[in-house]
Formats: structure tokens, C-alpha cells, sequence
């Protein structure tokens, strides 16, 4: 059996109601301060503590308006609306902490490859090259209308772009400049070698691009890659492109079969199975004794909100859950929204929607002592072959530091976690091999032999 050590992000957004919806509402949540630099620093110093590899922020664009067909309750219980800029936080937190990685989200679906790569590079120089980005392309068609357009462009259509984008960022990141470019010759007053520097010139059908990239070389160039997503077209993009993909399911039997199938479609690219670090989403409670635990769960629900929770669901899925009796089944049908996530849902009463969120959230809950908990995600790991946990809060930040106090020793005793930070970037400390990309992914063939040493 695998003993490969657990990879560990904290699960959050630059928002009050993140996943476990209705929790701010408790009197030691602190998620109502999320427009404090103070809150971000606290928060990162914490997870810096607790040897977190990462701190990783979703994010959406657009409202979930789609349950009761309008905003009411996603404002009253703040379900990701009022949300800020993930990528405003990284610079503040990285100033605090010296090897926390930062997963930021951005939706490529409205953004522009030239300044957005230039964004990425920036704060990997600042932060010495502890950035990832999490790869999403959005599903809500709010976001859309907002942006001008009608509604989103089709479910698969919208990864033809992403596969573009990712081409042209590619280029800027790993092609545009020599690692040798930079000079910085005071007596000869040469900062940079013209020679070194090369313009792209991208025309597709998405996007045309030419230029130069803005930002010299960053400690890993192109940032980590994480992505989402388990429909036919998402593996098959994360297949070409992620480094770590962040999938969900209801057993170890059922995690193994995606994760089977995530490594063998990596192979099947051209890349190696191990190529790929799969992260889970989890919540945890944890006291010191079981009893304690359960405790602590009773109390809790009495703040949660599963109609908040199943709001946010409708949205996921793109069909207003209101408009269905308690035990009708909920059919899906086609949908622009989270493809996989719908057809997983298709057949479910509303009623037993509201049992699973009754926590807020449908991610997996578990409840116990230490021990309890570290062998819940053990097995996790082992039979269901992932690499680690997005861990979700549901107080924040209690359930981080909890964890950290709690957990965090019982998996060390067991040598299942780190005891202390390795050195070098972001992906150094999650693959344990180099900064930068593997000759092998497909961005490398933008480099160009003279541009290493």
C-alpha cells in the first residue's frame, strides 16, 4: 500500500460564503473580515505553521441567481456575493510567509493571454515562484451577460479556447525570453540582451497575439497549473495541461476509477502518470475526542444553511431547484454549467439535496478524533490513489487551526506528512523534482535549447 506523504491546500475564497454556506453566522467566524489585509496575513501565517503546501483561492465571475431566479437569497446569506479579486491577496500574504504556495483562480474565459500572463509572471518573481493557477473557463451564464454576451459559449467549446489561451500563454512564459537575456551590466549600461528576446506571433481562432513578453523569466516561468473538471472534455484537457487536477466522489472505489482514468489519459498525451498530483475536497471536524467532535457538529448545524447550500447547487448545475416538489426527481438534461457535476446529480429528490447540504455544502464531512480523522484520509489517499486534500473551513479559521493542532501531529507520527518545508518553488515542493515545467508537457516545445544554461 502507498506511503506517500499527504499534499495539503487550504480551501478558500475572497469572500464571506465560500462552501459550508450559512457558517458565517457563527460567532468565532472570522470569514465577515475578509476585506482586511490583516485577515489574509493571519490566515497565511497560520497555514505557514501547520506546513500547508498551499493556500488555494476560488473564484467566480458572475452571481448565482439562477434558484428562485434572482439574488435574494444569495445576498442575505452572502453565497460568494459580495466576492473580491483572488489575486489582489497573494502579494500580502507571500510578504508574511516564506514557503506558503498561492493556487489563485481566474476565469480565462474573460480575460486577455497578453496582460494575463504578464499578471502570473509578476507575482511569481514576488513571491519566488510560489504561484499556481487554478484553469477554470466559468459556468454561469451571469457572468456572460455581464461581460456582453448572451450566454456562455457551449460546455466543450469553451475548453477549445482554454486549449488556445493556454498555447498563447505558453509561448509568452516559455518562449519569449532567453534565461540568459538579463544582463544587468552596470559599466557596460546593458540591462538586456535584444538578441535574447523574442515576439510572438499567435493567430488562431480565438486569439491573435503578437508581442513580447512583459516580465523576464520567473523562478518557474509558467506557474503551477491546477484544473478542475472530470467531464470527457475536461480529462481530456487536463490531460495536456494540469499538473494537479481537484476532483470529487462519493467513495475511495469510485475517487480510484477517476483517478485511473485522469492518469491513463495523461499517459495516453505523452506525459507520465505521476505527472498529475490529484487533490480532493474535504471538510473536517476534529477534537480531541470523538464525543467532542459529534458535539461540535450538533452545534454547528444550527448556523448552517442547506437551502443556502442547494441556492449555490442550482447555480452549478444551471436548473433552479425551487421549482421541483420536495421528492421530485430533479432531471438536468443538457447544460452550459459544470457538465460533470450535473449528470452525477440527475435523478436526485430536492429533499435529499437538503440532507446532503445540511452542512451547506455537498462536500464529504468527517467527524472525529485525530486518529479517526488521519485514518478517514488515509484511506482516502491510498484506496482512492490521490495525492491530497483541498480542505475546506467551516469556521475560519477554527477548522484550520484545529487541524493543525489536532491532525497535523497524528499524520506526522505516522509519516504521512511533512515535519518541515523543503526548499525551491511551488512545484519543486509539490513534485519534489524541478521549478519548471518537464521537458515532457506540452508547453516545453515553445523553449528553445539556447534559452537554458
Amino acid at each position: 500500500m502507498s506511503q506517500k506523504q499527504i499534499l495539503l491546500n487550504a480551501f478558500t475564497m475572497n469572500c464571506v460564503g465560500h462552501i459550508h454556506h450559512g457558517m458565517w453566522t457563527h460567532p468565532q467566524d472570522r470569514s465577515v473580515e475578509f476585506n482586511s489585509l490583516n485577515y489574509w496575513a493571519d490566515l497565511a501565517r497560520l497555514l505557514e505553521r501547520g506546513l500547508f503546501d498551499g493556500i488555494f483561492i476560488a473564484d467566480i465571475l458572475g452571481v448565482y441567481d439562477v434558484y428562485q431566479q434572482g439574488i435574494d437569497l444569495t445576498a442575505r446569506e452572502s453565497i460568494q456575493l459580495p466576492v473580491n479579486d483572488p489575486l489582489m491577496l497573494v502579494s500580502a500574504m507571500a510578504g508574511v510567509t516564506q514557503h506558503l504556495g498561492f493556487g489563485v483562480t481566474a476565469n480565462l474565459s474573460y480575460e486577455a493571454p497578453y496582460p494575463f500572463a504578464r499578471r502570473l509572471s509578476t507575482l511569481d518573481h514576488l513571491t519566488q515562484g510560489r504561484v499556481g493557477w487554478n484553469i477554470v473557463t466559468g459556468y454561469l451564464d451571469s457572468a456572460a451577460r455581464a461581460m456582453g454576451n448572451k450566454q456562455q459559449l457551449a460546455h466543450d467549446r469553451r475548453y477549445d479556447q482554454a486549449d488556445e489561451f493556454l498555447d498563447v500563454t505558453y509561448q509568452l512564459w516559455e518562449g519569449s525570453w532567453h534565461d540568459d537575456a538579463l544582463v544587468v551590466d552596470r559599466q557596460r549600461r546593458l540591462y538586456a540582451d535584444a538578441d535574447k528576446i523574442h515576439l510572438i506571433n499567435h493567430q488562431g481562432e480565438f486569439y491573435q497575439v503578437e508581442g513580447y513578453h512583459l516580465s523576464s523569466p520567473s523562478p518557474q516561468r509558467t506557474p503551477l497549473l491546477f484544473q478542475a473538471g472530470t467531464s470527457a472534455r475536461g480529462i481530456q484537457f487536463a490531460a495536456r495541461h494540469a499538473e494537479c487536477t481537484f476532483v470529487n466522489a462519493r467513495s475511495p472505489d469510485a475517487m480510484r476509477q477517476q483517478t485511473q482514468r485522469l492518469r491513463q489519459a495523461a499517459m495516453d498525451a505523452g506525459r507520465h502518470a505521476d505527472d498529475l498530483r490529484i487533490f480532493m475536497g474535504v471538510g473536517v471536524i476534529v477534537a480531541p475526542t470523538e464525543r467532542e467532535a459529534q458535539e461540535k457538529y450538533r452545534s454547528y448545524l444550527e448556523y448552517a444553511s442547506p437551502e443556502a447550500g442547494i441556492a449555490h447547487f442550482s447555480s452549478s448545475i444551471g436548473v433552479d431547484l425551487a421549482a421541483f416538489d420536495l421528492d421530485a426527481p430533479i432531471e438536468t438534461g443538457d447544460t452550459r454549467a459544470i457538465e460533470s457535476v450535473s449528470k452525477a446529480y440527475s435523478g436526485w429528490t430536492r429533499r435529499r439535496l437538503l440532507e446532503q447540504h445540511a452542512m451547506g455544502s455537498r462536500y464529504p464531512l468527517i467527524i472525529g478524533d485525530p486518529a479517526q480523522v488521519a485514518d478517514a484520509l488515509l484511506q482516502w489517499i491510498d484506496e482512492g490513489d490521490i495525492d491530497g486534500f483541498n480542505l475546506t473551513h467551516i469556521l475560519n479559521p477554527q477548522s484550520y487551526s484545529d487541524f493543525i493542532d489536532l491532525v497535523v501531529p497524528e499524520l506526522q507520527q505516522r509519516g504521512r506528512y511533512k515535519t518541515a518545508y523543503q526548499p525551491g518553488s511551488l512545484r519543486k515542493k509539490i513534485f519534489q523534482q524541478q521549478d519548471r515545467l518537464p521537458d515532457r508537457h506540452p508547453a516545453a516545445r515553445w523553449r528553445q535549447a539556447a534559452h537554458f544554461n
